[in-house]
Formats: C-alpha cells, structure tokens, sequence
C-alpha cells in the first residue's frame, strides 16, 4: 500500500463536504500540476490511503484519512468550457490531466497541523510537506512518516 497527502482549501472543499458527499465518495479532480497529475496516473492504486489536508487556511492541518476506490482515469473537468479546470489542450482522445476516486475513512481525532509537524520535523525526515518551495498538492508519505503522523492524533499536540 501506498500513503499520499492530498491538499484541499476547505472553501473549495473541505472535509465537511466530503462527509456530506453521496457514499462520503467524490473524485479528486482538478488538479493541473504535471507532477502531480503523474501521481495520479500512474501511482495511486486500489486501497491506497492519504491523508485530508486542509490548507490555504491560517492554520493549515490534517484533519481525515480517505482511501482510494478508484485508480487514475481522465480528468473530465479538463474537457468542460465552463469548468474551472478547463485546458483546451486536454480532450477525451488525448487526455492531459488525470483524478483518482476516494471515500472517507475517518476524521483524525484531531487536527494535526502544520505548525505542529514542522516543530516535528526532526522525526519526519524527508516528509515532503515540509519542504522548502513545495507547493504540490499531492505528495507520496513513506510508511514511517504514515506511521510517526498517526500516533500524534493521540498525543498532545506540540
């Protein structure tokens, strides 16, 4: 299995509606990064699990836990001239940008945020959310840092 981080801006969509979303399901679309469409396409597989990440906010954190149902397929916001996402570069014979399908599997029980894993950082060597300039909205998460994040749900937060 394979760990993932996924950023949203809750007033875009945030875990509320994700929770509020038939099945508690939706694609994760939209994104229009080369890097991270990669990830979409050709790593995230059935069963893999990432982490909700609410960001563009004051206080950034990860706040659930959603799993993949649906490996990469076509992004079909991209081939919509009234979607946000349009790239009339992309179309259905040529698709440019990819989404994967997830449902939730639980809320932390609390919010870790990002000012309390950068007071971590030490532990979480490598963790790419915290490197400098990285602004990508799907990032890989290793086994340890998985591990190392999900016990801090039961600690006090630092």
């Amino acid at each position: 299995m394979n760990y993932w981080l996924l950023k949203s801006e809750p007033h875009t969509f945030g875990i509320a509606d994700l929770d509020s979303a038939p099945n508690q399901t939706t694609s994760w679309e939209g994104v229009r990064n080369y890097q991270a469409r990669n990830f979409l396409r050709d790593d995230f597989r059935l069963g893999d699990q990432a982490f909700f990440y609410h960001s563009g906010i004051a206080a950034p954190a990860i706040v659930g836990i959603v799993e993949v149902i649906r490996e990469g397929y076509p992004d079909a916001t991209a081939f919509d001239p009234v979607s946000p996402y349009y790239d009339p570069a992309s179309t259905p014979a040529n698709p440019r940008w990819h989404r994967v399908d997830v449902r939730l599997v639980r809320h932390l029980r609390r919010a870790i945020s990002l000012a309390e894993l950068k007071r971590r950082a030490a532990m979480l060597e490598d963790f790419a959310l915290l490197r400098r300039g990285s602004r990508l909205s799907v990032l890989p998460v290793s086994a340890a840092q998985w591990a190392f994040i999900l016990a801090l749900e039961s600690a006090p937060s630092a």
